[in-house]
């Protein structure tokens, strides 16, 4: 990720001779609006002179730390999630794969170009080293988060890159639920990577470029473009809504609530490997929505499915979005308010064993089918300190014998599970202690 001494933008030479995508990428909180055409937010040339006003997507998020970015940090507003295969058979290339995606995320997220050259600076006869479509935009909070899958570790009986033994008792293979209806090109994978950012190209500008970065090492088995994220993992953010109308995700874990966070986020020592201590686990799911179906259902079916109200968010038994949920309470004709089979009394801890999951999904749309229906859903994502206590718990009670309401509105189609390592420092790479 070197930086070059001949560090140009546009033409002119940036003085701290990093590389980037504008003169403002990288800075820091006290980065100032200087004008739409630098990305920066202005009510007009002489207020914004007055009156600076900071631009949050000026910001990055910080890349190293104990932890991976991306899990806790506030959700971003979209998606670019893929799932690679490694294509290679040498220990040695995977290390170096993964040293050189460390160092193109580090200069991503920081709001730089990829390369000592980047995407216009570098010789003419060469392809670049970056792919542009990103020049002249911020940061935009863009973080990127790795995690390994089992085939990692072992495929088809093969210790592929000697990894086998060092595979965490807690990356278990999903087991088939009630309902499931997995599509193998969408499911699996040896890596998965997150990206999470406010500016959808920005997102994909990160993906491309480490797909570009893989050649000959790993390629794409499957990715997911996400929009309008389903859950808040910050008390600072409202709840968003899903595509079927509902806040989703009021009850998420919350970054601020870090007793939770240890609990039920993060592995600990004595979890496992310790090449996992700091890590976690994520989940992916993707969820199509039979939408159209869902369109004809009654106002009061659809909260009575739920168990919430559609407009409020509040629960069933009464109270605005974050009353606790009374399970006890009754109607006038003796029935339960929050009904036995709908979808938060089978999802709640009370009921899995106290189980809970940070959850940090996406809303997708995949265009129309044959049919002429919308191909579209929740592309379900979360992270856990222990999946068999946690994901498939809680999913085993949604698809169990009293299954929940909404089976009948979705059908999973898509399928992953990863084990993510802790976070980088200012040096080393991604995954280094499950190889030293």
């Amino acid at each position: 990720m070197g930086a070059s001494d001949d560090d140009r933008e546009g033409g002119a030479v940036a003085p701290t001779g990093i590389r980037r995508r504008t003169l403002f990428g990288a800075a820091g909180a006290g980065a100032l609006a200087v004008g739409a055409g630098a990305g920066y937010l202005a009510r007009g040339s002489a207020d914004a002179a007055e009156h600076p006003v900071a631009d949050p997507d000026a910001v990055p998020v910080d890349f190293a730390g104990e932890h991976q970015a991306g899990v806790t940090t506030p959700a971003q507003d979209r998606l670019h999630f893929a799932a690679f295969d490694v294509i290679t058979d040498s220990r040695d290339d995977l290390v170096s794969l993964l040293q050189d995606w460390t160092d193109a995320a580090r200069d991503m997220t920081a709001g730089n170009e990829v390369g000592k050259f980047g995407a216009v600076a570098g010789p003419p006869v060469v392809p670049p080293e970056d792919t542009g479509e990103a020049l002249g935009l911020p940061a935009s909070q863009l973080t990127l988060t790795i995690g390994f899958g089992r085939t990692l570790f072992a495929k088809d009986g093969k210790d592929r890159f000697g990894l086998a033994d060092r595979r965490p008792e807690q990356l278990v293979d999903l087991p088939h639920f009630s309902g499931d209806r997995l599509e193998p090109a969408i499911c699996g994978g040896d890596i998965a990577i997150q990206a999470c950012a406010n500016d959808p190209q920005v997102a994909v500008h990160a993906i491309r470029n480490l797909a570009r970065i893989a050649f000959g090492r790993a390629s794409v088995r499957y990715s997911q473009l996400g929009f309008g994220r389903t859950s808040s993992t910050s008390e600072a953010q409202v709840t968003p809504r899903n595509l079927f109308g509902f806040k989703d995700g009021t009850a998420n874990i919350k970054l601020e609530d870090t007793d939770t966070v240890e609990d039920f986020v993060w592995a600990r020592s004595g979890d496992g490997p310790t090449w996992m201590d700091g890590g976690t686990y994520l989940v992916t799911r993707k969820i199509a929505m039979r939408i159209e179906t869902w369109d004809r259902e009654s106002l009061e079916g659809q909260q009575g499915i739920i168990g919430r109200a559609k407009g409020s968010g509040g629960p069933m038994s009464g109270g605005d979005e974050f009353e606790p949920l009374d399970f006890a309470a009754n109607s006038r004709d003796g029935e339960p308010m929050i009904g036995e089979q709908s979808h938060v009394r089978l999802a709640h801890p009370d009921f899995n064993g106290g189980a809970k999951l940070l959850r940090r999904g996406y809303n997708f749309v995949d265009g129309s089918d044959q049919l002429g229906r919308l191909a579209a859903g929740l592309f379900f994502i979360c992270y856990q300190r222990d999946p068999r206590e946690q994901f498939v718990r809680i999913q085993n009670n949604l698809a169990g014998l009293t299954a929940d309401l909404m089976n009948e509105y979705i059908v999973h189609i898509g399928s992953g599970i990863f084990a993510c390592p802790p976070g980088v420092g200012s040096t080393g790479y991604w995954g280094e202690s499950l190889f030293t």
